[in-house]
């Protein structure tokens, strides 16, 4: 049993694959609530602005009638300069404490130090949606981006990277919300063939963002991701 759980707490439901838990984050049929646990390594906290950016996206997009809502918590660094994804199960693993109950569903995310191991020269990976229910952002990269001459802010940035990976885990683009038309970007994998929506693969990599975004402006869903959503149960 996980340390820190309470008896008979249910962990499986929380540690499948991205996208199995799509309708069930988008519709009220077994989940009224969400509740996402957020976590930060100390000093790289996300904006308020940013956390409310989020919060509208969530409200516009899920059925969630009894409310969204969430908490931060503050982690010292885990003293990595990189980290892989089985790096960042086994700290979720560790640390987490909310996991689905009753009529509430619970997701995971973390805001972390360091680099993702699978950076290559020409793409620095700025967020990863991991788990059904669990994503994390690299706030140390998306900061280092942000600062660059003429980029974004570091709460449009911030922003366009939650809200994307929170679109796999809404399963986007075909990856559990089944698609209502043609246009999945299949040699990106689970992305958008929309240049300017927030599917659109460059929306995960600094160097892709930084063009992507033009003006400051936060990329928003195209109308055929809004029509996956809305016909697996979601806004």
């Amino acid at each position: 049993m996980d340390k820190n759980l309470p008896d008979g707490t249910d962990v499986s439901q929380n540690r499948k694959s991205v996208g199995d838990s799509a309708s069930d984050l988008l519709d009220d049929t077994n989940f009224t609530e969400l509740f996402l646990e957020i976590f930060y390594v100390s000093g790289f906290k996300p904006s308020e602005t940013t956390l409310d950016n989020f919060e509208d996206f969530l409200s516009q997009r899920l059925n969630k009638p009894n409310g969204i809502s969430m908490e931060l918590k503050e982690i010292p660094s885990p003293g990595q300069d990189v980290y892989s994804i089985t790096d960042i199960r086994n700290l979720e693993d560790e640390i987490r404490t909310a996991y689905n109950l009753g009529g509430t569903i619970k997701a995971f995310g973390l805001f972390l130090d360091g680099e993702y191991s699978e950076n290559t020269e020409n793409g620095s990976v700025l967020g990863v949606a991991y788990r059904n229910t669990s994503f994390v952002l690299f706030e140390e990269t998306i900061k280092g981006f942000s600062g660059q001459p003429l980029a974004p802010s570091t709460t449009v940035l911030e922003t366009t990277v939650l809200d994307h990976e929170f679109g796999h885990l809404l399963g986007l683009v075909n990856a559990g919300t089944p698609v209502q038309s043609a246009h999945q970007d299949e040699p990106h994998g689970r992305h958008c063939t929309t240049e300017d929506c927030l599917m659109y693969w460059t929306a995960e990599t600094g160097e892709g963002l930084v063009n992507m975004i033009s003006g400051g402006t936060i990329p928003e869903l195209d109308a055929a991701c809004l029509a996956d959503l809305q016909a697996n149960g979601g806004k």
